[in-house]
């Protein structure tokens, strides 16, 4: 990593890789977990390892030391911060919104509302379409709004995104869609020995695949 800077947007923690490429990936955390979580520290040097600078960020309720997520509104207004403030103080020449689980779905409700521009695209690690065993209760309406192309990264064992289910939505989508599938993965990746590989390895293959989709375009 060429460069590593702690900074704060307003009263936000972030983290910033610098890959000393042209492209910047912000990464936003689920619900459960920080950006320092181990997931995404080692999503985040895997890609800086492939060239790609990435921006970690907390939400508020992280920063100040609180369990339960904030309101969506919330949410997405630290989210357009983060994004806006890459835009003005890094000043990349192309931009990923990219989150895992919860931090995901908010990326998409930025890039759908248009509050952000300049985005060349989105990635999602572990989408939550709906809770699990919840299918009625899916949250798809916005993806329908998406322009930019998008990246799903998803696990076979992913009772928040059931394969089948994400099928019938990216068939809907008129955004450029693209699917990573990680073979008996669950919501975080992680894989069970009868896969014949860990689930280190699983997650590096993951990275890998998402690299290359960054770079394609």
């Amino acid at each position: 990593m060429d460069r590593h800077v702690e900074t704060t947007v307003g009263a936000v923690a972030t983290t910033y890789d610098d890959a000393g490429g042209e492209t910047l990936l912000i990464l936003a955390h689920g619900a459960g977990a920080g950006m320092d979580h181990p997931f995404m520290a080692r999503v985040a040097e895997g890609l800086v390892t492939r060239g790609i600078s990435v921006l970690r960020f907390d939400f508020l309720y992280v920063t100040k030391g609180r369990r339960s997520p904030d309101r969506q509104a919330v949410l997405e207004s630290t989210y357009a911060g983060v994004a806006r403030y890459a835009h003005e103080q890094l000043s990349p020449d192309r931009l990923f919104l990219a989150g895992k689980s919860m931090g995901g779905r908010i990326a998409t409700h930025i890039a759908a509302s248009g509050e952000v521009g300049g985005i060349d695209g989105l990635v999602l690690l572990g989408y939550p379409l709906h809770p699990p065993g919840r299918p009625d209760r899916i949250r798809d309406e916005h993806l329908y709004q998406l322009r930019e192309r998008v990246l799903f990264v998803e696990g076979t064992r992913d009772p928040f995104c059931p394969l089948e289910t994400l099928d019938g939505v990216l068939a809907k989508m008129r955004a450029p869609t693209d699917l990573i599938v990680v073979n008996d993965g669950d919501h975080s990746f992680k894989v069970r020995k009868s896969s014949g590989r860990s689930s280190g390895e699983a997650l590096n293959e993951a990275v890998e695949a998402i690299a290359n989709w960054v770079k394609s375009d």
